[in-house]
């Protein structure tokens, strides 16, 4: 059965004039309000339909770009050069460039749905959905069902360093080497002859989070090494300073530390100075990524170099068709290592 603005209107306990001024962007409307249009919007999968479905897709010059916090470089970089490319390569049918809007989920499930659910009905051209997944299977057949619909409609959809849905064998996907690049890493710290490593990761519930730990004991297993402790946390500077402690309570003797990405790693560092450790010569620190700043990080951040520009300005090309998509199923887009100053051999 079709699915009406009333329907919407119902089910968020509004008039349909209200409904409309959400999904239009245009008059004010308060935040709790516009909440419970967009939840509808969602549960229903409201889209336009005929005619005026019809008009969308003839008309669409919407791009849209899923990122989970667009303050974090790594997004940043990634949206930027997407942006930059589909500007490039593209136009709209009035002559004028693609309007490539990213979406900031705020690592919200919810919200990732609701973006699609609109994107949909705004029937975008493309959309393009960056960074690791959520490992929820309700979450992950919610989203298989949005990007089939959206494929359906004809709108190309690219996935930009993170990994296919299960099943879907027709979406673009660039997929970054997480697991490679995490045990060349953990490599690189044991031919130190660091055997007492402890490790910062990223939410646990996160596919980059355990790409990445599976590479890092890959490399201890195949050394012998006992794994070090583990934390979990957000992707961000304050968890890497307060899992510090932790793993400083659980292994006193630790002389080094991985860090989910460069960004947890400057807590990391924080953290130990205040403990009046010197880095690398009482405890070596990595991290991951290559971020702009760990260059500039004293001292100079060991790391996974990511190509993150590269792998934005690559979806932007396929999402707007200037590149054929892979015929072979995700494309592994591979990391590198590079080594400064931040690691060096234990003491002793």
């Amino acid at each position: 059965m079709t699915v009406t603005l009333a329907d919407v209107a119902a089910r968020a306990r509004v008039s349909p004039a209200t409904v409309s001024r959400v999904l239009n962007g245009n008059y004010p409307v308060a935040a709790s309000t516009r909440e419970r249009v967009l939840r509808a919007v969602d549960e229903l999968d409201y889209v336009l339909n005929g005619p005026a479905s019809s008009l969308a897709a003839a008309t669409s010059d919407l791009v849209g770009v899923l990122v989970n916090d667009i303050a974090d470089p790594f997004f940043g970089i990634m949206a930027s050069a997407a942006q930059g490319a589909i500007g490039e390569v593209a136009s709209g049918r009035a002559g004028g460039e693609k309007l490539a809007v990213v979406c900031n989920t705020g690592g919200s499930p919810a919200r990732e749905l609701t973006y699609l659910t609109l994107l949909q009905r705004q029937r975008a051209a493309a959309v393009i959905l960056m960074g690791g997944s959520l490992e929820d299977p309700e979450h992950l057949a919610a989203t298989a069902g949005k990007l089939a619909k959206l494929a359906e409609a004809g709108t190309r959809v690219v996935l930009c360093g993170r990994p296919p849905v299960p099943g879907d064998a027709n979406t673009a996907a660039l997929v970054f080497d997480n697991r490679t690049g995490a045990r060349l890493l953990t490599e690189h710290l044991l031919g130190l002859g660091h055997r007492r490593i402890g490790y910062v990761a990223g939410p646990a519930d996160r596919t980059t989070t355990r790409h990445r730990l599976e590479g890092h004991r890959a490399a201890l297993a195949a050394a012998g090494v006992a794994e070090g402790p583990t934390v979990h946390g957000p992707y961000d500077r304050r968890s890497g300073h307060e899992a510090t402690a932790e793993l400083l309570a659980r292994d006193p003797d630790l002389t080094a530390v991985v860090a989910a990405n460069d960004t947890v790693a400057l807590g990391v560092c924080a953290a130990l100075r205040e403990r009046g450790l010197s880095i690398p010569d009482d405890v070596s620190v990595a991290g991951f990524d290559d971020l702009p700043f760990s260059v500039d990080a004293v001292p100079a951040l060991t790391t996974v170099r990511l190509p993150l520009h590269d792998a934005g300005a690559r979806a932007g090309r396929l999402a707007m068709g200037a590149e054929e998509p892979p015929t072979d199923g995700p494309v592994a887009v591979p990391g590198e290592l590079v080594v400064r100053g931040s690691t060096a051999a234990p003491r002793g």
